[in-house]
């Protein structure tokens, strides 16, 4: 999850433990989710391996609804069942070592009974406090505690110890982020009730609907393959639902390849499944594009975490939809699998032109041009990070961009044979041209046209938009070589090209005149 989004989740944690053996904790969890909860942590301090299971189910059900999952205090738990972040009670591991095991994105929380360990505690390396008690026991720290703590403190302050419907809102009048309460509460007739009325003051919507993981890959599949409404036709001679499909003949087959995985390529906090659906298909279909191929079919493989949920691969394959019927295509087949991650592997085939431009291609004296804007895509990633929506063009470039076979057309019409499409950064992407045709570029910052949303967002943030250019990947523009008066022509009927730099003999370097330190762009840093 977002560590942004941090503050929020925080709202109203629910803690799971086995300390209430009425009802099962997967049956706590699913009602306290769908009363408003917005984190759950699971408490076992004589965990049995006997429990793995119900953890990793309870994992995946709060993954598919997107809550966040921690464990409390056993980072190895955490890791096995690739929980969201760890609590730490007592604990001797830093909150670095953690995040080396976790990851950078693990949401690490602490918590602390007394002042003088609050002093003695670098709390500044951990995203969250929790701080109590404050009104049960002895040592109940009361409302002037919390607020001396809460109102200083640099990161969220979580209370607990007593909490209950008559002083929820007091604390946050005086500053708590939010609340925790355990599942001691179910001991009450009224839990649902009191569970509700909790998330209320929170400001925590109640749930309409709670989904489930998947479960069944034949069932889905063959859902799936009737929304898509798959019916012989001069392209699919046979479509999918025997062991392969059978396609019309190609007279130049071009067949191209791509994989996208959740957490390197896409996020689901970033990013809607529509959205990662749409994106997958495009990008794949883009390499058919620099090789002016006209797109025929797709093969889609797809392997699952039990944490994603029937909705989730439903909204994912209407995205999958959508760009199949924007770029004339077909889906061929494709396969689901169980996996610790999600991810998709794609498979294009397009019918090709009479030329077949290569890397390799690219003259010495022959111009280096872009078919349109560099940098938007890397700034909309850039902004996403930030937690900044309000670049809305510049967030659209990074999760749906478009496959330029309009450009591809018209270069193919000019006889231009070099070409590739940007998906690694100009820097790294021109290189690959320098090498294959064993050539330098030498760059012209000068002549880049710099769109005006790149601009303004550069100057909000002191950025350089010429290094964002340099460095930015998933641009997905043609970056492509030819003469001066073949570019003259090509320009008029793409205006939005412009001159990156020149194809000149080789002097033992590959790339000059850019700025230091530029390297080409790494998918999921």
């Amino acid at each position: 999850m977002l560590k942004n989004n941090l503050k929020k989740a925080l709202r109203f944690c629910f803690i799971a433990d086995h300390s209430n053996p009425g009802i099962s904790l997967s049956e706590q969890v699913k009602i306290a989710v769908q009363c408003g909860a917005t984190i759950i942590r699971y408490k076992n301090d004589s965990l049995a391996a006997g429990c793995y299971n119900e953890i990793k189910k309870i994992c995946d059900f709060c993954r598919c609804n997107f809550i966040p999952f921690i464990i409390h205090n056993n980072i190895l738990l955490a890791k096995a069942v690739n929980a969201d972040g760890i609590h730490i009670e007592g604990g001797e591991d830093s909150p670095e070592t953690i995040r080396s095991i976790l990851g950078d994105e693990s949401i690490t929380g602490i918590s602390i009974s007394h002042p003088v360990e609050l002093k003695s505690t670098d709390i500044q390396t951990y995203d969250y406090i929790e701080y109590g008690p404050v009104f049960s026991g002895k040592k109940a720290i009361g409302l002037p505690g919390l607020k001396s703590i809460a109102s200083e403190s640099r990161i969220p302050v979580v209370v607990t110890g007593g909490i209950d419907e008559t002083n929820t809102k007091v604390c946050f009048e005086n500053f708590a982020a939010g609340i925790s309460i355990n599942n001691s509460i179910f001991n009450l007739n009224t839990a649902v009730e009191k569970i509700s009325m909790l998330a209320l003051i929170c400001d925590c919507k109640k749930r309409q609907r709670i989904e489930s993981p998947w479960d069944n890959e034949f069932a889905l599949i063959e859902k799936l393959l009737e929304s898509f409404n798959l019916k012989p036709g001069s392209v699919l001679k046979v479509p999918p639902g025997d062991d392969a499909c059978l396609l019309s003949p190609l007279t130049k087959p071009v067949i191209t390849t791509d994989t996208q995985k959740e957490g390197v390529h896409f996020r689901l906090d970033w990013q809607t499944p529509e959205e990662v659906g749409y994106k997958a298909v495009v990008i794949t279909l883009s390499d058919l594009a620099a090789s002016y191929a006209i797109p025929i079919s797709i093969f889609i493989n797809l392997t699952l975490p039990g944490s994603v949920s029937d909705k989730t691969i439903n909204k994912f394959y209407i995205g999958i939809q959508k760009a199949i019927a924007e770029y004339s295509c077909t889906l061929g087949g494709g396969n689901i699998s169980r996996g610790a991650k999600f991810s998709i592997d794609l498979f294009a085939i397009g019918e090709g032109n009479s030329i077949f431009p290569q890397r390799s291609f690219a003259l010495e004296g022959e111009g280096l041009y872009s078919t349109g804007p560099l940098g938007l895509a890397n700034a909309g990633l850039d902004s996403l990070l930030r937690d900044d929506l309000s670049f809305k063009t510049l967030i659209d470039k990074f999760k749906s961009p478009k496959a330029r076979f309009d450009a591809a057309f018209i270069l193919a019409e000019h006889n231009v044979l070099c070409v590739m499409d940007i998906s690694d950064g100009l820097a790294g992407d021109a290189e690959h041209i320098a090498k294959a045709s064993e050539v330098s570029i030498k760059f012209s910052p000068e002549k880049f046209i710099i769109n005006q949303d790149l601009a303004s967002y550069c100057l909000k943030y002191n950025l350089s938009p010429v290094e964002l250019i340099f460095k930015g990947g998933e641009d997905y523009e043609l970056l492509f070589t030819c003469s001066q008066d073949t570019f003259t022509k090509i320009n008029k009927k793409i205006p939005a090209s412009f001159q990156v730099g020149s194809c000149t003999p080789f002097s033992g370097k590959y790339l000059s005149n850019l700025p230091s330190g530029i390297s080409s762009f790494q998918h999921g840093s």
